[in-house]
């Protein structure tokens, strides 16, 4: 028994409390004491509050609350504008602690990971003690708290930290398999990973009401379940909710996660206004495929599908769509994917103002495996494609830009500023 002990996982999930507003909070000490939160810009309609800090949470304020209601909730409120390649470098400086600990950490998000640390305990002690010196050293070396969710594999790690270590002083929670039947079955659906508010209300009219009501579905019935409500293709997800509400999880935890082949390449945005004029969506669509064509070009891939959405006005009861065709050949260059943008755009579009686009390109092949044609010249689109993005890559993705993008419906210049749709 004692060298099954030994050969047991020990799985952390660390994650950083109220990220983006903690880093602000701990490099402006004057906000210490003060409700902080870090939200995009209301008048360019992304108003939204993208972090909180506990103060600001205790007044009820909470993350995708829009910025004004939000006020409304706490006059006080210190509204910190992001800077997302800040908290880009203080994610990776705590991924550089926590691998002081292991080699086998794994990023699930901007302020998640996942961290083995079964061959550690012999030089920095049991799981516990571990968590609580990662806890110190984060909070010394950044000012960020992190709260530990521990567990033998990766989703009761996660799910230890999400429903008992973000809740608790210690900010540290052990879930062992054992416990799953006592602690995590008497949970309400809507604690589990992987369930929002409409699944929720699905497994409610299904009659199950806690995480307990589904582990003890047998799985081919809960299939059966899934495959009435949602069809043939539902079997996967079913297995899925099963195996989570059941603790079950064989993943390893593996580093540089994010070192694997992309299955699509994509960018969305929200306008700043309704475009109602052609010209106007044609530029936000030029300016959507030039990144996705850039993206695919730097990471070595050319996309043989492309997919185009659309969100309309009004707000409160917006239309839209998501259509995606197979182009002929696969390709990365701006000019041909824009076409197929275009045709797919144009054939759905209901003419009703709109209010945020994407674009992605999927079935992505290596870009070194190309064809000619008899009637592109590519090796001279290519070319100026390369000598472009090298100009972008040395000088900004602002440094070229099309003459469209220079009018009053461009973006291409306020985006160049940003990460993820947030100012860097």
């Amino acid at each position: 028994m004692n060298e099954g002990r030994k050969r047991e996982k020990v799985i952390f999930l660390a994650d950083c409390q109220s990220f983006y507003a903690s880093v602000e909070k701990a490099e402006h000490p004057g906000y210490e004491h003060k409700p902080v939160a870090v939200a995009g810009s209301v008048e360019r309609r992304s108003g939204i509050i993208l972090a909180a800090c506990p103060i600001a949470k205790s007044f009820g304020v909470g993350t995708a609350d829009r910025l004004g209601e939000a006020l409304n909730k706490c006059p006080e409120l210190v509204v910190m504008r992001p800077r997302m390649q800040h908290y880009i470098d203080v994610s990776l400086m705590i991924t550089k602690i926590y691998e002081e600990f292991t080699d086998l950490v794994e990023v699930f998000s901007i302020d998640e990971q996942f961290l083995d640390v079964s061959a550690s305990q012999h030089l920095f002690g049991d799981p516990t003690t571990i968590a609580k010196a990662i806890q110190q050293k984060v909070l010394s070396q950044t000012g960020v708290r992190v709260r530990v969710g521990i567990s033998t594999n990766k989703i009761l790690a996660k799910i230890a930290t999400d429903i008992w270590a973000k809740k608790n002083k210690e900010g540290i929670f052990t879930l062992p398999p054992s416990e799953v039947e006592t602690l995590l079955w008497p949970q309400p659906v809507n604690k589990m990973f992987g369930v929002g508010s409409k699944m929720t209300a699905h497994f409610t009219l299904l009659g199950m009401h806690t995480i307990g009501d589904i582990a003890r579905t047998p799985l081919p019935r809960l299939k059966e379940k899934f495959r009435a409500r949602f069809g043939k293709q539902s079997d996967i997800q079913a297995e899925v909710m099963w195996r989570t509400a059941n603790g079950l999880d064989d993943s390893p935890v593996t580093p540089r996660t994010f070192d694997t082949p992309p299955k699509s390449v994509g960018h969305m945005m929200t306008l700043p206004r309704d475009y109602i004029e052609p010209w106007e969506v044609e530029t936000i669509l030029m300016e959507l495929t030039e990144e996705v064509c850039r993206d695919c070009r730097r990471k070595g891939y050319m996309g043989s599908v492309v997919s185009v959405s659309c969100m309309c006005s009004p707000y409160e009861a917006p239309t839209g769509f998501s259509r995606q065709m197979k182009m002929p050949d696969p390709t990365n260059h701006t000019n041909t994917v824009f076409e197929a943008v275009k045709m797919l755009f144009y054939k759905f579009w209901n003419r009703l103002p709109v209010r945020r686009v994407g674009i992605t390109l999927s079935q992505l092949k290596d870009d070194q495996e190309y064809q000619l044609t008899l009637f592109d010249d590519q090796v001279k689109a290519r070319a100026l494609d390369k000598v472009t993005d090298l100009i972008k890559n040395r000088y900004g993705s602002a440094a070229i830009v099309r003459a469209s993008s220079l009018t009053t419906a461009g973006q291409a210049a306020d985006r160049s500023l940003k990460i993820g749709g947030h100012y860097k």
